[in-house]
């Protein structure tokens, strides 16, 4: 482990590799490069401090860079143990970001890398599952002072501002990024769908067509997995606890039960639910021999990885990314990544163009925030969606695409209650 420039990466002289993963999306992310010509112009960080926890890979990078250009002081760390890629840590050091990050550290040493970003004392943050704003709430409510707002980027981080705000706990104001448009209907659908296979074919390197995938919840994440496994040439069980989402799996075609039913029938299973224990000690004990568990979740709790351990009597790696668990009857289970995001621990997550949309969020996002966060207060805010629109509309620019717009007539129409 090097230290560089009150930094810390693994090593500072795999760098060239992560300039050329972050010069590689940067042109093919046009929303973020049109945000960033404007933050060039306009500073709207000037003087202030931002600290971000994501997913430290290329596209994070470069939202990182152009936080940069908006004038922020920028602190950056992962938000994942085994998504962080040393060589793009590397290379943002040397483009004069603070980084905190290495791949697959302890979860002491991940706790501190979290730590010291927030030891920069941060005006503004950018957080991936709430890590950030859950040491500002709990142990090192020292290091509150100057934070004045932020974005967050997921479901899970989204879980835990909104149980902070229910609690009247909430120390600033946070935007929720997730729940913007421009997130969900791509990110968290096509993202992840395409990611997650990514993930599960390269690590794998097995066919999907013909198998059984079981996709556990059917949020966007879950419409997305579900929907690419059916591309993919899969039979596709969801399962479910809302009534509502199970009926729309059905009627989008896919067969619904219980975990329980579709622990004997799954070759693959993809967990999207944002909580834990979805697969445990009933369903291993009921799984086809050969079963191969994943997580596309935030946190590592989806499948029970203890129990697990414990009903088995040899575990070994056999692939990268890949744990084989023998079972008592010989029969054999395998879990990915060690249950943590698979399209990420085990690939190289979403696509450029679909984060490019997102990070356009976090962005402008952001910059609302710090013109806002006094009268905002401290509570979760939804992206306004003037800011969603216009993410959209810069990616239909970049598309080469025109959609119509109201004539004053038909405006008139829509605001009137007589014809």
């Amino acid at each position: 482990m090097t230290m560089v420039q009150e930094s810390i990466v693994k090593d500072i002289a795999l760098a060239p590799n992560g300039h050329l993963k972050i010069d590689w999306v940067k042109e093919h992310m046009p929303v973020l490069n049109r945000i960033r010509e404007r933050f060039e112009q306009e500073k709207p960080f000037a003087g202030k401090k931002v600290a971000i926890s994501l997913h430290l890979e290329a596209k994070t990078a470069y939202l990182a860079k152009v936080i940069q250009a908006g004038g922020a002081e920028v602190t950056i760390t992962g938000s994942n143990p085994l998504s962080t890629q040393d060589d793009v840590c590397a290379a943002l050091v040397e483009d004069g970001i603070r980084v905190f990050a290495k791949y697959n550290p302890s979860e002491e040493e991940y706790k501190e890398l979290l730590i010291k970003t927030l030891e920069t004392r941060p005006d503004f943050l950018i957080d991936d599952g709430g890590d950030l704003v859950t040491l500002l709430h709990g142990e090192r409510r020292d290091l509150l002072e100057n934070v004045k707002g932020g974005a967050e980027e997921t479901t899970t981080g989204i879980l835990r501002l909104r149980a902070l705000e229910k609690e009247e706990k909430l120390e600033f104001p946070m935007v929720a990024v997730n729940d913007a448009y421009c997130k969900y209907l791509f990110d968290n659908r096509y993202g992840t769908g395409q990611s997650v296979f990514d993930g599960i074919n390269r690590t794998t390197n097995l066919v999907v067509a013909g198998k059984t995938v079981v996709v556990a919840g059917y949020g966007w994440c879950g419409k997305g997995v579900a929907m690419r496994a059916k591309g993919l040439g899969a039979k596709v069980i969801v399962t479910e606890i809302d009534a509502i989402k199970a009926v729309e799996a059905y009627m989008d075609g896919f067969e619904v039960m219980s975990m329980d039913e579709a622990a004997k029938l799954g070759d693959y299973f993809v967990t999207v639910t944002g909580n834990r224990d979805i697969i445990r000690k009933a369903h291993f004990e009921s799984m086809k021999d050969g079963a191969i568990l994943s997580n596309a979740g935030h946190f590592d709790v989806e499948v029970n990885k203890v129990e697990l351990n414990d009903i088995s009597t040899s575990k070994r790696v056999v692939r990268k990314d890949i744990e084989e668990f023998v079972l008592q009857d010989g029969r054999k289970i395998y879990l990915l990544a060690e249950g943590r995001l698979v399209n990420l621990a085990a690939g190289d997550g979403h696509p450029a163009e679909i984060m490019d949309m997102t990070f356009a969020l976090q962005a402008v996002g952001l910059e609302y925030v710090s013109k806002n966060y006094e009268a905002i207060g401290k509570k979760v805010l939804n992206v306004p969606y003037e800011l969603d629109e216009t993410v959209a509309r810069y990616k239909l620019e970049a598309l080469g695409k025109n959609i119509d717009k109201l004539t004053p007539e038909q405006k008139e129409y829509l605001e009137s209650w007589v014809e």
